[in-house]
């Protein structure tokens, strides 16, 4: 009895611990249910990297990795597909086209010196492509598009792009993102016309910040700010600055950004350069409405069953039954709070591998209880039914719950996306299934049969024979 009352405090402390684990902690949804934005990215090769492999697979996926992050997208889902694509899922992203905008960015930059004598060149330059910009933007929101105009403007938008790179020269040791160690979005100071990205050097590139602005202050010569070769800023130096340069290693792009496009360029910034040029092939979304509805249905589902299984178990088998429910609300509890705590990101599929291991625990108790009524009817005590009932039907729970175990893993690390979420879920209902019909029911149905009050024979076994009652009782 000693044993017994440990092994109730256990499952006890367990039961509380799951409910405060589901309190705490909410398991996120995936992007079937929750709706959002899925890219389909072909990475490409270039003249020194001929050939794709796992290597640059995975350095992609990193810098993606680092980019989603600062995209704040929680339980975002990054994984090859085949040999040359990976495949971003961003549950909760309403805006694909930020998404794109933000992941395919190849975000190289570098910090140039403007050449002697070029300002009146770059001063007109600028001002044209402040211009083409304008009429860009009216070209795109005519309601009656045109097409060859719009072309036009591009090519000339890239015409003036050339012009003003030419007036600009790299240092002897490039200024380059790969010194950054942090980059923010910040607000606009009092005065200020737009949000900037502040950005901090290492010690390396803190000195290489220090000598480029020391031999610019005031010269009226310009800093010129390249993101993916397209000037983003150029600032002067004032000449206070002459003997030491711009010390500390902090700098801020000042583009007179909206607060949207200071964070994007903040993300990119500390995401890193992509290795290899990346091409976006397919962006889709995936509406709110359609998860919504999934939930809905998946819920009603999981609800019903559950009520037909707990009636069933109740009708047929009595008192043992009716503890068969109890350990099934402790798996249920038990294994969501292991979803939450693994971080399992719920899709539509896992919700069915939850709902089909909730019928796989309920066969295990099956299998007991059947076992138990063979003793009984043979004439065995209560106890010893009890007993020899979960002895004997362990192998045959133990044999079932491994064999697919082995199709879960199978399905994990063969399968892909969704599949893996069935298979998880599926794997975790089954272990957690094991304990809660070994342990939890078992242990109640001996503090059960220790209650003189519901020892009673037709409570575990309706048709049992007259002759083996007294002993059942003992």
């Amino acid at each position: 009895m000693q044993k017994q009352r440990l092994l109730l405090a256990l499952i006890f402390g367990l039961v509380v611990a799951a409910v405060t684990v589901l309190v705490t902690i909410k398991v996120p949804l995936g992007l079937d249910l929750k709706g959002g934005s899925q890219l389909t990215i072909q990475v490409k090769t270039t003249p020194e990297i001929k050939q794709i492999g796992e290597r640059e697979l995975e350095a992609v996926q990193t810098v993606l990795g680092n980019r989603v992050n600062g995209l704040g997208v929680s339980e975002p889902l990054i994984q090859t597909v085949g040999n040359d694509k990976i495949s971003v899922q961003l549950p909760g992203v309403s805006n694909p086209e930020q998404a794109e905008r933000v992941l395919g960015g190849t975000a190289q930059l570098e910090f140039m010196t403007q050449k002697p004598d070029t300002e009146p060149q770059l001063f007109a330059l600028r001002a044209n492509r402040q211009q083409l910009r304008a009429t860009q933007a009216e070209l795109l929101a005519a309601e009656d598009e045109d097409k060859a105009a719009i072309e036009k403007n591009r090519q000339e938008l890239k015409t003036n792009q050339e012009a003003i790179s030419e007036l600009f020269a790299s240092l002897e040791t490039p200024l380059t993102g790969k010194y950054l160690t942090n980059a923010n979005a910040l607000s606009p100071q009092q005065g200020g016309r737009g949000w900037s990205a502040g950005l901090t050097f290492d010690q390396k590139g803190g000195q290489l910040f220090a000598e480029l602005t020391k031999n610019l202050a005031g010269t009226g010569r310009s800093i010129g700010i390249f993101l993916d070769n397209e000037l983003i800023s150029a600032a002067s130096v004032g000449p206070q600055f002459a003997s030491t340069g711009i010390t500390g290693g902090n700098a801020v792009i000042e583009g007179n950004f909206s607060p949207q496009e200071a964070q994007d360029l903040a993300v990119q910034l500390r995401g890193g350069s992509l290795p290899v040029p990346i091409e976006i092939v397919e962006n889709r979304t995936v509406g709110a409405t359609l998860g919504q509805d999934s939930i809905r249905r998946s819920v009603y589902a999981a609800v019903g069953g559950l009520i037909l299984v707990l009636v069933f178990m109740v009708v047929y088998y009595r008192l043992p039954g009716i503890i068969a429910n109890i350990a099934l609300v402790i798996y249920a509890l038990l294994t969501w709070a292991c979803f939450a705590l693994l971080g399992v990101t719920l899709t539509l599929p896992g919700i069915a591998g939850f709902i089909l291991s909730i019928g796989m625990a309920v066969d295990a108790n099956v299998l007991i209880f059947e076992r138990t009524r063979e003793e009984l009817r043979a004439g065995k005590s209560l106890y010893r039914s009890v007993e020899s009932g979960f002895y004997r039907a362990w192998s045959s729970i133990l044999d079932s719950n491994v064999t697919t175990l082995i199709a879960c893993a199978a399905l994990f690390w063969l399968g892909f996306g969704l599949v893996k979420g069935f298979a998880v879920t599926l794997a975790v209902g089954v272990l957690v299934s094991m304990f809660t019909a070994v342990t939890c029911s078992r242990t109640l149905m001996f503090v059960a049969i220790r209650i003189d009050s519901i020892r009673k024979p037709e409570l575990f076994c309706p048709n049992l024979p007259t002759t083996n009652k007294a002993e059942v009782a003992r």
